[in-house]
């Protein structure tokens, strides 16, 4: 049988954000925008938290939501890759268009404005599947892990607040 062309293989840095956006949905984020762009860039995930152990705070805290606002840059790499499995290649330019992709949203989003916002990095790593056997199954180093058509992926490392904003939100 011949090879598939390239358009029926997976985009496997999707695949790898939809990874990411189920895990979060598991950890009760809400997903409230999927690859949200603008001029400055994109960002792969915005998700929401609102912190319900803090629903009984004092009245002086009341005006301000108890919610977080996380901006998620997902990195999908294989085996051999160069960037340190993605670390690397959240550089200082990158920080900064991250951060003004981010005004961005808050400028068409005002009511989220006031939330506290962060950077979170998640790190995917994607192989060719080995086995067909235990699917979907997490091992113990892995926050999450799936299996899609001849790929594995799992969800290595997930880091909340992985950098400061180059200026203020």
């Amino acid at each position: 049988m011949p090879k598939p062309p390239p358009s029926h293989y997976p985009d496997i840095g999707d695949i790898g954000e939809d990874l990411v956006a189920e895990w979060l949905k598991s950890q009760g984020w809400q997903i409230l925008h999927r690859r949200f762009s603008c001029r400055w860039g994109e960002i792969d995930i915005i998700a929401e938290y609102h912190d319900q152990t803090s629903a009984h705070v004092t009245q002086q805290h009341q005006n301000q939501p108890d919610s977080i606002l996380a901006f998620v840059e997902v990195k999908t790499r294989s085996a051999g890759n160069w960037d340190a499995g993605g670390r690397n290649s959240i550089t200082a330019k990158k920080q900064v268009k991250l951060c003004q992709t981010a005004q961005m949203f808050l400028v068409q989003y005002p009511e989220k404005a006031n939330y506290c916002c962060r950077f979170d990095v998640a790190l995917v790593f994607s192989q060719p599947s080995l086995k067909k056997l235990n699917k979907n199954k997490n091992t113990s180093s892995s926050l999450a892990q799936i299996s899609i058509g001849n790929y594995d992926l799992t969800l290595l490392e997930y880091i909340p607040a992985a950098f400061d904003a180059p200026f203020d939100l």
